[in-house]
């Protein structure tokens, strides 16, 4: 399940070496579907005005059809034996509800890396990238997961729609897994969200770690920026930083939580 922005979807699927079935969800400037063979298999397109990657991945969730679904972005390529390896991790583990994989990522942007099979816990939630996700259908459907319209790229608060998601589906008690198997690798380009370590970026970091860790924002707040300090305090002071995050955690304090 492909979310995208204004692709052209067979040489995005070629480009990006899908060799199983796949629906892409393109936010585009119009609305429409087609379905399409690409490498031997079946690639539904649903082109979409409204912008937002929760929305994207929610609409890709509700035309989706198989028992297994793998989340993706359009700046990752598959290994040729993606397939093989995700179906032998699963029949391998098939306690597992969801299994995150490893992909090759710049080591700027890498937040995990798993060297062992093992269980994924809820204080890992923001981790985990939703592109390194595959899970199974009937499991969200059955717990109505879905993701939050208010966050992630092209949303209001431009990040952590999979962490929530990561979260609730854990909260829900779906049994989560991590796996050392590697599936592809990212392609390094200009994000179509991130603008650098603005007061956007501190603001709505803090309005995600109100949901993420409630009573423990803050402190966690604090932890982050003295974590972070060197590399994302350097145009913003870490005492405006830290400001900016208590105010996107009161904020959130402020969102009704249905909505969310």
């Amino acid at each position: 399940m492909i979310s995208a922005l204004c692709a052209k979807p067979e040489e995005l699927i070629r480009k990006m070496n899908i060799k199983t079935d796949a629906v892409l969800i393109d936010q585009c400037d119009e609305d429409g579907e087609e379905s399409s063979d690409v490498n031997g298999h079946t690639v539904k397109v649903f082109k979409n005005r409204e912008r937002g990657v929760g929305k994207s991945r929610n609409l890709a969730l509700s035309k989706a059809s198989a028992d297994l679904v793998l989340f993706s972005d359009d700046d990752l390529v598959y290994n040729d034996d993606y397939e093989e390896a995700v179906l032998k991790e699963f029949e391998g583990h098939p306690e597992a509800d969801g299994i995150f994989f490893n992909f090759e990522v710049d080591e700027s942007r890498r937040t995990y890396h798993t060297e062992e099979f093992g269980p994924v816990k809820i204080t890992a939630s923001g981790r985990y990238p939703t592109y390194s996700l595959c899970i199974k259908l009937d499991k969200v459907k059955e717990k109505e997961l879905s993701f939050s319209p208010l966050f992630g790229g092209g949303a209001k608060y431009s990040c952590g729609e999979d962490s929530l998601f990561i979260m609730s589906a854990l909260k829900a008690g779906l049994r989560l897994y991590r796996s050392p198997v590697c599936l592809g690798r990212e392609v390094l380009r200009k994000s179509t969200w991130f603008e650098g370590y603005t007061d956007k970026f501190f603001f709505d970091k803090g309005v995600l770690y109100h949901f993420l860790y409630k009573k423990a924002a803050y402190p966690i707040a604090v932890r982050f920026i003295l974590k972070h300090k060197k590399t994302m305090c350097v145009s913003i002071p870490p005492h405006k930083a830290l400001s900016l995050m208590a105010k996107g955690i009161k904020e959130g304090k402020s969102i009704n939580s249905e909505v969310v």
